[in-house]
Parts: structure tokens; sequence; C-alpha cells
């Protein structure tokens, strides 16, 4: 493919991708707004028209900021690529280090790193500490969130780097099935940190302690005895420490699975309602959602590194997308800044299966508990969370992963009594 022609379609794909983001977002805060003097029907007796509004604002102030985001990623892809940004970070490590080598690779992608966590950085404060403060969910202190930033910088230094020299090793040592070898790495190394994950990593972040209510202990055991399903704890996380949200999860895999509640779900819902809640998570087990996920992203991430090992070797890719040498780092680089951009035609077949997904957990959640105390969890999660109850059809179907809040609680009412 001629070198002009590729940039050509960057430039279209992008310019597509970034078109239909914006007015799907766009449509999404028109068609919230319309709405925001009327609490829908299923909602008029749970949900005050004042709630409403404050879903519908939050929604707009999110929907204002995610454009501005995503104006800047444009422009950062543009600037790494047409731009030189990349070539110029790459002649930089060369300076200090042998180019091509591994160092110089590693040096390169590290750099990388850095400047997209710096492009991301004012948005995290802009979000932690006036958009989720100024709707009362912030409770993150400034010192909390240097410590995060700093502990999550250790962990891409000790974990991270290791993962890239090891990867860009085996694109040198291996021939022309490289990519074969990485990819197995790859898989390997999600399947860690899914064991890893809850142990070792999580409690550098967040405090957690066994559940101590021993009456909701007895109802949830007892829901996972009906279930089958087996697990190494039940535990309560400090999740207010941070923000005001509330949520419950499963983690790890399998001898290393736990139940985590955050202790602002615990403070806001019945006992009845938190059993529904774990129920709707354990639906997702019993339905082997994680497991089917893996079965599908397992073999599309061989055909993305099959390609990359392909692109690799086309000078066509690299002086396409503003870069004058070729070589593995670079390489990875650019397939990884610009793959986003080609992927984003498949979010709505994703979210579609996403939210088929939470059906399924639904319907077994109210078959193992009363589906009635799931409606009333939603409808407390939905109005302390202030999500909009009247999302844009168009755009909830493109990048809602879960289904509207008014037809998943209709279908849940209408088929369990």
């Amino acid at each position: 493919m001629p070198p002009d022609l590729f940039a050509l379609l960057f430039v279209l794909v992008l310019a597509a991708s970034l078109l239909v983001k914006a007015g799907l977002m766009l449509r999404q805060a028109r068609h919230v707004r319309t709405h925001r003097d009327v609490v829908p029907p299923a909602f008029a007796d749970s949900i005050s028209l004042e709630a409403h509004q404050r879903a519908a604002a939050y929604t707009a102030d999110r929907i204002r900021l995610s454009l501005v985001e995503l104006a800047v990623s444009a422009v950062f892809v543009l600037v790494l690529t047409f731009g030189g940004g990349l070539q110029w970070l790459s002649e930089l490590a060369a300076d200090m280090l042998d180019s091509g080598s591994l160092a110089h690779g590693v040096a390169l992608l590290a750099a990388l790193g850095v400047a997209g966590w710096l492009v991301d950085l004012p948005f995290g404060l802009y979000r932690t500490f006036s958009l989720e403060k100024r709707y009362g969910f912030n409770r993150m202190t400034t010192a909390l969130y240097v410590s995060d930033a700093i502990k999550q910088g250790l962990l891409a230094i000790v974990i991270g780097l290791p993962l890239l020299t090891g990867v860009l090793w085996l694109m040198a040592a291996m021939g022309s099935l490289w990519w074969l070898w990485v990819w197995a790495v790859w898989l390997g190394f999600n399947l860690l940190v899914l064991l890893i994950w809850p142990t070792f990593i999580a409690p550098l972040f967040n405090k957690f302690t066994p559940l101590a209510d021993e009456t909701l202990k007895t109802r949830v055991e007892s829901l996972l005895t009906r279930c089958g399903f087996r697990s190494k704890g039940l535990f309560v996380m400090d999740g207010s420490r941070r923000s005001a949200h509330g949520n419950a999860y499963f983690t790890g895999f399998g001898a290393s699975k736990r139940i985590v509640f955050f202790d602002t779900l615990l403070d806001k819902l019945s006992p009845d309602e938190v059993e529904a809640v774990l129920a709707h998570e354990l639906g997702h087990f019993h339905h082997r959602h994680i497991i089917k996920r893996m079965a599908v992203l397992a073999p599309a991430s061989l055909a993305l590194f099959a390609l990359l090992g392909w692109l690799l070797g086309q000078d066509w890719f690299f002086s396409g997308l503003g870069v004058a040498q070729s070589g593995t780092a670079i390489g990875l680089a650019l397939f990884f800044l610009v793959l986003p951009w080609f992927t984003f035609a498949l979010t709505p077949l994703m979210s579609h299966w996403s939210r088929r997904h939470e059906f399924e957990a639904d319907a077994y959640a109210a078959s193992h508990t009363r589906a009635h105390n799931l409606v009333t969890a939603l409808v407390k999660l939905y109005r302390d969370n202030a999500s909009t109850l009247t999302p844009d059809p168009v755009y909830s179907g493109f990048f809602d992963s879960h289904p509207p809040a008014a037809l998943r609680i209709a279908r849940l009412q209408a088929t369990h009594h």
C-alpha cells in the first residue's frame, strides 16, 4: 500500500470516529436535557424531580468533559504521528541509548507512557476535584490522590517495565512467529493479574475487612450455598475514602475468588437489597460471562498480534504515519496508538453483548431472590449515583454496557413478580 494512501485512510477513520463519538455525545446531552423536567412514570414514586434534574446536570457535565477529552486524544495521536512526536521521542532516547537496542525500545515506550499520563492528568484532576466534588461524590484528598499516583507509578515500574522488556526481547529473538510467543505471554499475564490482584495489588490502594454484619453474612452465605458458589471470603472495601459511589463485585479467579462490597453500598441498601445485588453478580459467575469474554478476546487478540507481526514488515505502515525508521518498539507504539480508532466500529457489538449479559444476570438474581428487592436496589443506586433515567436510545445502544434503567426494571417486573 502506498504510504500516502494509508495516511489518508487513517485520517478518514479518525475523522469518522470523532464525528460519530461527538455526534452521539451531543445527541445524549440533548435528549437528557429535553427530558429533565419530568420523572419517567416508572420512577415517579421513588425518585424526586430534584434528583432527576441533578442526574441530568451530572450527565451533561460529564459529556462536556468527555468531548474535550476526545478532542485532546485525537490531537495527541496526530501530534505523535504526523506531527513527528513519536519520531522525536525515539531520537531523544537514541541520544542516550543505542538506537534499536532493547534499552532504547523500553525507554521509548516508557516515555510514551509518561507522555500519555501527563495528557490525561488534568482531566483526572478536574474530574475528581471539580466535577465529582460539585455533585457530592468526591471524598478523595489531595494527599490520597498523590499517594495513589505514586503507587500506580511504582507498579508500572515493578510490573510494567519487566513485562515490556520481555515482550521486546521476544519480538527480537523469536523470529517471524514472535507474535505467537508474545500473545502467549500476554494471555498468561492477564490470568496472573486475575490471580494476584485480590491479595497483592488491590490492598495497596484499599483496606479490605471481613464482613462483620453477622445477619447479613448468614444471608449471603446461604445465597452462595444455594447458588453453588465457593469464595475465599466476604470483604468490605473502604470505597468511601475516595468516592460516594457504591458497588459490589467479584474479583480473582479459581481458588482466589473474593466477594467485595463497597462500604458505601452497605450504607445505602437494606440486607434484602444487598442480597439481590449479590445474586446479580453471582448470575455473571453462573453464566460464565468472564470465561466467555476471555474465549472471545483470546483469539481476537491473537489475530491482532498476527496483524502487528505483518505490519512491522511493511514500510508504508511507518512512513504513512509520520515515522522515518522502522523498528519493533516504534512499530508497537504506532500500532497501539492507531488501533482504538480502527476498532471503534466494534463498540456497539461489544456493548450489545455486555447488555445481554446484564439481562441474564438480572434474570438469575430474580430466580434466587425476590425481583422486587433487585428493583428497589437498582432504583436507589440510580438515584444515589446520579445515573440518568432517560438516556438517548441510539447513544445507549452504541456505548452503554448496561441496559437503560427503565427497560431493565420493566423486564424484571414483567417476568418475575
